[in-house]
């Protein structure tokens, strides 16, 4: 079984909008290439994305199923929940305030282990193809006549409708 792990930064000073930015960017890729991608990113919440990818690798570094090839690991799931908005006040014009509202958002990155996929040997001659060349693949088994008599006659049976400008339909003659 894949080892799984995860790590959650909370309340970090950025929206959640434009950390998933971010993230959309490292969905789904090998960690080192996620890590590459996170360093030369010009967003300034990259560097907080770059530190939770880094603890959930050490997180699945830890787990008791894991083979150790950190090579292996990549971003299974990542994404940014909306935390606690900070409301503040501005003084404006005339008396009155403008509302500013600092928000603050819940980073999540999960890693997994690839699966390692074994595949069964193919058994045959060294350097023989499959098929002679030019050869066409094998032909797929046709419907019966019996099933195709069937179709042919629902669809005669269906009387054919024209549409004219009015709206109205109007029975043609059958060809």
């Amino acid at each position: 079984m894949a080892v799984q792990a995860h790590a959650t930064a909370k309340y970090v000073r950025t929206s959640a909008q434009k950390a998933g930015l971010v993230l959309d960017l490292i969905r789904g890729r090998d960690v080192n290439a996620a890590l590459a991608t996170l360093r030369f990113a010009r967003k300034g919440v990259a560097r907080d994305i770059e530190k939770v990818l880094r603890s959930a690798i050490a997180n699945a570094s830890q787990k008791d199923g894991f083979g150790g090839d950190v090579e292996r690991l990549f971003v299974d799931a990542c994404y940014a929940n909306q935390g606690p908005s900070q409301k503040r006040i501005r003084p404006a014009p005339m008396g009155r305030a403008f509302r500013i509202v600092k928000r603050t958002a819940h980073l999540t990155v999960q890693v997994s282990e690839r699966p390692v996929h074994v595949s069964a040997p193919v058994v045959t001659a060294p350097g023989a193809p499959k098929r002679p060349r030019g050869a066409k693949p094998k032909a797929k088994p046709k419907t019966s006549a019996k099933a195709a008599t069937k179709r042919n006659a629902k669809a005669g049976a269906r009387k054919k409708t024209a549409a004219t400008k009015t709206g109205r339909a109007k029975k043609t003659a059958k060809s």
